[in-house]
C-alpha cells in the first residue's frame, strides 16, 4: 500500500520508469488529448500515459508496448486536473467516506479535511487507523490539525493534550494547523497556541486562519504570528486587505455564506485581475447545498462572472496544490502526478462526464462506477450511540433570567425572558422554545429558552452538535421526552415529534454525529427535515449549522457550552451547567 504522501516504494518507481523504457505497458493510454497545461497557460494536445495511480508521461510519444492497456481516443475530449477541496468539514451529517464518494462524481478528487470530529469523538489509535484505511479509496484525503475545540468543553486538557496535538501535527497526512477559531486567545497572549503554530511552521505546514471582520491591523498581527491563509472574506475589500498583508485568500461559497458571486463582482469592480493567490472552498456545506456540484460549481460561477477560464480552473486545482506544497502530486496534468483527471464536454462546463481518481474510473460517461467500497465503522469506535440513562421531565426545568435569541442561522444574542415558562408547554403564538443541552453521558445539563428558532415546533432532539452532546428544542416537554427516547432507539440522530407522533427523523448511526447513508440519500432526509422545520417557523438557511454552532464560541455572542451559558466577548461563564 502506498504511503499517504505518495512516497512510492522503490519497486513502484522502477516499474514507472520501465513503462518509458518499453518494458512494461501503461495501464491506460489517453491519445491525442486536449488538456489544460498550467505551466504554459495553454490548452495543449498530448498523449498521456498512466500506470496504475500515476501519470508516467505527457507528450507527443506513444508507448512501445500496449498489451492489456486501455486505449482511449481523446480527440474530442477536454481534460483538466482533478479538483481539490481545501476546506472540507467531512462530518456535516455525511461522513468522510460518503463525502469523498459523492464529491468524486463532480470531479473533486482530493479533500483537505477538518479533524475536529475525529479528535473530539475518537481516541488517537482509532482516528489514525481510519486515516490509514481511507488511503485505499480513490479520493486522496489530507487533514488539518486543530489546536482547540472552538467551544468551552470539560476536560479540554485531555482531548487537546500536548501529546494528542503533537501526534496529529506530525502525521504525514496533515497539511496544516487550524483553522484558528481561537485566534483572540492568541492575540491575548496564549503562548501554547503560538507554540503549535511555530511547530507547524517548523514542519513546513500551513496555518489556516478564521478572521471574520478582522481589521487590517489584526490581519497584519496574525500574519506575523504565523497565519498563511484565510477564508472569511465576504467583500472584495476584505479580499484586497488580505492579499495586501500577504495571505493566500480562499474564496468561499457555502450553505451559510454563498458569497462567491458577490466576491467576484467586487474583484471586477476593484480591478483585481491577479488570481494566483486565490483559491476556492465550500467550507463544509450541508449536503443539500452540494446538489448542483462542489468545486465544479465554483468554477462555473467564476467563468460566468468573466474570470479567465484558465484562472477559474487554477483556483480549484494548481493554486491550491502549490500553496500546500503538493503540486508535484496534484493540481496539474504532468509526468509524475497522481492520475486524477476530469473529462469535460466543454471548457465552459466544469462538471465532468468521466473522472479518473488515482487511475481508477470513478465516473464513466455519466455513470457512477460505484468503486468506493463500504467500510466497517465499528472498527474505529463509530458505533451507534448507547445511552444507559433516562431523561425525565425534571431535567427540562430551568430558572434562567435570560435566554438566547437567534439573529441568523448561527449567531445568537442574549434576551430577557418576559413570558411565563414555568409549565410543561408553551403556546404557538410566539417564537420561543424550551432549549436543553445535555451531556451524552447524562452527567450534566443546561436549560434556557431559545427565541427565533421556530414558532410551532413541538419537539426536536438532536445528537448532532459541536460537542456530540444532545440538544432538545421545543414547545412541549412531553414531546421533547418522546423525541429524545426515539433518538435513543435510533442510536443517535435528529428526531421531530408532534402530538406524540414522529414527524421526521434523520438517523445518525455513526456515534450519533454522522450518517452512514450515501450523500444522495442523506439529501432526501435533510430536505424533509428542512421542510418540516420551515412549516413550523424556521426562517433561516441551514438548520444543520444552527444545531452545530449553538456551542461554538468562535461566534458571538452567547453560546451554550458544556461549561454553561458562555459570554464570548467577555470570555466568561454566565451560568454554569448543572450536574444531574
Amino acid at each position: 500500500m502506498l504511503e499517504q504522501r505518495y512516497r512510492w516504494k522503490n519497486k513502484h518507481l522502477r516499474m514507472h520508469v520501465s513503462v518509458l523504457d518499453g518494458k512494461t505497458s501503461p495501464t491506460i493510454l489517453l491519445k491525442n488529448a486536449l488538456y489544460l497545461n498550467q505551466t504554459f497557460r495553454q490548452w495543449m494536445r498530448a498523449n498521456i500515459w498512466i500506470y496504475e495511480d500515476r501519470i508516467v508521461y505527457v507528450g507527443d510519444n506513444l508507448p512501445a508496448r500496449v498489451e492489456n492497456c486501455e486505449i482511449i481516443d481523446c480527440t474530442n475530449e477536454i481534460l483538466v486536473p482533478g479538483y481539490i477541496e481545501p476546506h472540507a468539514h467531512p462530518f456535516q451529517l455525511y461522513n468522510p467516506h460518503t463525502l469523498a464518494a459523492y464529491a468524486s462524481q463532480f470531479g473533486t478528487t482530493t479533500l483537505i479535511n477538518d479533524n475536529m470530529s475525529l479528535i473530539m469523538n475518537l481516541n488517537k489509535k482509532e482516528a489514525f487507523s481510519l486515516l490509514k484505511d481511507l488511503r485505499s479509496i480513490p479520493t486522496t484525503m489530507y487533514w488539518w490539525c486543530r489546536f482547540d475545540p472552538q467551544t468551552e468543553i470539560l476536560h479540554e486538557e485531555d482531548t487537546f493534550s500536548h501529546s494528542n496535538i503533537k501526534s496529529w501535527l506530525e502525521h504525514d497526512a496533515v497539511l496544516q494547523g487550524g483553522e484558528l477559531t481561537g485566534w483572540p486567545k492568541l492575540l491575548d497572549g496564549d503562548d501554547m497556541m503560538l507554540h503549535w503554530i511555530q511547530e507547524a511552521k517548523r514542519m513546513r505546514k500551513k496555518i489556516e486562519g478564521h478572521f471574520p471582520g478582522a481589521s487590517e491591523k489584526t490581519l497584519a498581527k496574525m500574519m506575523l504570528l504565523g497565519a498563511d491563509s484565510d477564508h472569511e472574506a465576504i467583500t472584495g475589500e476584505e479580499v484586497y486587505s488580505r492579499l495586501m498583508q500577504g495571505y493566500m485568500v480562499s474564496l468561499r461559497h457555502s450553505s451559510i455564506r454563498p458569497d462567491l458571486p458577490k466576491l467576484l463582482d467586487d474583484l471586477k469592480r476593484m480591478g483585481i485581475t491577479a488570481y494566483d493567490r486565490l483559491m476556492f472552498n465550500t467550507d463544509g456545506s450541508s449536503s443539500n447545498f452540494y446538489e448542483q456540484g462542489i468545486n465544479d460549481q465554483m468554477i462555473r460561477i467564476a467563468i460566468e462572472k468573466g474570470v479567465p477560464v484558465m484562472d477559474a480552473y487554477n483556483m480549484a486545482t494548481v493554486n491550491i496544490a502549490r500553496y500546500y506544497g503538493i503540486d508535484h502530486l496534484h493540481g496539474n496534468i504532468a509526468t509524475g502526478r497522481v492520475a486524477n483527471i476530469n473529462f469535460l464536454s466543454s471548457v465552459e462546463n466544469p462538471t465532468p462526464h468521466s473522472v479518473l481518481a488515482k487511475g481508477k474510473w470513478v465516473k464513466r460517461d455519466g455513470e457512477n462506477m460505484d468503486v468506493y467500497q463500504p467500510i466497517n465503522w465499528d472498527d474505529y469506535g463509530l458505533k451507534a450511540m448507547e445511552l444507559d440513562w433516562k431523561l425525565s421531565i425534571d431535567d427540562l426545568q430551568f430558572s434562567m433570567p435570560f435566554g438566547i435569541k437567534m439573529e441568523n442561522s448561527v449567531i445568537t444574542k442574549p434576551y430577557s425572558i418576559a413570558i411565563d415558562a414555568s409549565g410543561d408547554e408553551l403556546p404557538f403564538d410566539h417564537d420561543e422554545c424550551y432549549f436543553t443541552l445535555i451531556d451524552r453521558e447524562g452527567k450534566w445539563r443546561i436549560n434556557t429558552l431559545l427565541k427565533g428558532f421556530a414558532t410551532k415546533l413541538s419537539a426536536l432532539a438532536s445528537s448532532f452538535s459541536n460537542t456530540g452532546d444532545i440538544i432538545l428544542i421545543g414547545k412541549n416537554k412531553n414531546d421533547m421526552l418522546a423525541a429524545f427516547n426515539r433518538m435513543k432507539e435510533l442510536g443517535g440522530g435528529i428526531v421531530m415529534v408532534e402530538d406524540e407522533q414522529i414527524v421526521c427523523e434523520v438517523p445518525l448511526k455513526l456515534a450519533g454525529i454522522m450518517s452512514n447513508l450515501p450523500v444522495e440519500d442523506l439529501m432526501k432526509e435533510e430536505k424533509r427535515l428542512l421542510i418540516e422545520l420551515r412549516e413550523r417557523g424556521y426562517v433561516f438557511n441551514d438548520p444543520v449549522y444552527s444545531l452545530l454552532f449553538f456551542s461554538s464560541t468562535h461566534l458571538p455572542y452567547i453560546r451554550i457550552t458544556q461549561q454553561g451559558m458562555y459570554d464570548v466577548m467577555n470570555k466568561t461563564v454566565l451560568f454554569p451547567s448543572i450536574m444531574r
